[in-house]
């Protein structure tokens, strides 16, 4: 017998509230101040009212729209590496847990296309993947920048894909063997040093260059190292003084030892932030002496601020393209992904977002093009 009452009570008192408040103008005269602020304040609070559930409704109906779209279907994470690898271990991970983290719960499945260095499932993933938020490609590190460099079987345009972020950034370190008479920097440049790398035109040979233009180094390049764990061993053998691109996770992962015990000593640390753990190395980019070379090495160890990045092709819709940047997001802070990235050393878990991946892409396409030819030079060996 309550709620009828209720319901019947609740116009009286509506009626009982319109006539108080109409006495109340005439006491005040219709054209009062107090009687114009007080319809102005009931006004402003029904229009309030109303817009907050106009806006409740639409994220409402928005995260209901992503969800049916995504109930039922098969999301892909195409993989730019053969099975078995990091980035494969790496993509069939994340599979398990972004599911969890994606409205609707599709499922996702993991499909490899090696070949060309990370170009061919670059170039799939830009020209022939599905735009309708159903595609993610998992991209080396280097390869969004393989057009820049003149790649001529790169078929894309980094700039344009919707890039949806990476489980970690990384920082490189160029590092000489304890028994090498170079304390710092400065003293790097009064000798030669014999470093290692795979060939003349890999990474670790480009940062040799690199570096011996920036900071006017000696490094003399010996090939034939075609791993980091070739270059130890040359280091370990005094076969080499030095190696340019230890990778500091990698080393973290396989001689964690090295530096603690001073078997070996970090000259530069280079990538997008300074590592805390590395406080008593300078930065690369501090190194540098003026702002044209800051520029270049922004470009150079771009790879490095893209970690193992995750991209979905041009032309997906704005609203799955935002869900599934969050979807990411949220995985890689899910602590199930951190200990099971953590079980299989697939490296630290130091997220950046696909908004950040993006700017680091249009930067260094943006750079001046002074910038863009010594990089294009000192990316390739002298003939």
């Amino acid at each position: 017998m309550c709620v009828p009452h209720t319901l019947v009570s609740r116009p009286s008192e509506a009626r009982a509230g319109t006539h108080l408040s109409h006495l109340s103008f005439q006491r005040m005269g219709p054209g009062s101040r107090a009687s114009r602020s007080a319809r102005t304040r009931r006004v402003t609070a029904a229009a309030s009212s109303l817009f907050l559930a106009l806006a409740l409704t639409t994220v409402t109906a928005h995260a209901d729209d992503i969800a049916d779209f995504y109930r039922d279907k098969t999301v892909t994470i195409m993989v730019s590496a053969g099975a078995g690898g990091g980035y494969d271990t790496l993509a069939r991970t994340l599979a398990r847990f972004l599911t969890r983290h994606l409205p609707g719960n599709p499922i996702i499945v993991v499909r490899n296309m090696a070949g060309g260095g990370g170009l061919a499932a670059a170039n799939a993933l830009f020209s022939s993947a599905e735009t309708d938020g159903t595609s993610i490609g998992l991209l080396q590190s280097q390869t969004p920048f393989d057009p820049l460099l003149g790649a001529r079987e790169a078929r894309f345009d980094a700039t344009k894909f919707n890039w949806l972020g990476t489980p970690s950034a990384e920082t490189g370190l160029f590092v000489l063997w304890n028994a090498v008479p170079v304390e710092t920097l400065a003293q790097a440049k009064e000798r030669d040093i014999t470093v290692g790398a795979a060939g003349a035109n890999s990474t670790p040979a480009f940062h040799a260059r690199l570096l011996n233009d920036v900071f006017g180094l000696k490094l003399k390049i010996k090939t034939g190292y075609p791993a980091l764990t070739d270059a130890f061993y040359g280091l370990e053998r005094s076969e080499l003084e030095g190696y340019t691109s230890v990778i500091y996770s990698a080393l973290q992962a396989t001689k964690s030892d090295w530096l603690p015990q001073k078997k070996i000593k970090a000259l530069l640390q280079y990538g997008p932030e300074k590592r805390a753990e590395l406080a008593g190395v300078p930065s690369a980019r501090e190194a540098a002496k003026n702002d044209e070379d800051r520029i270049l090495l922004d470009a150079a160890f771009a790879p490095l601020a893209l970690g193992r990045p995750l991209a979905m092709p041009p032309g997906v819709p704005a609203d799955r393209l935002a869900a599934m940047r969050k979807a990411i997001m949220e995985t890689f802070a899910d602590q199930g992904f951190i200990s099971e990235s953590a079980r299989l050393s697939l490296g630290p878990t130091e997220p950046r977002s696909g908004e950040a991946l993006q700017e680091v892409v249009a930067a260094t396409y943006a750079a001046p093009p002074g910038v863009l030819g010594r990089l294009r030079r000192l990316h390739s060996a002298p003939r």
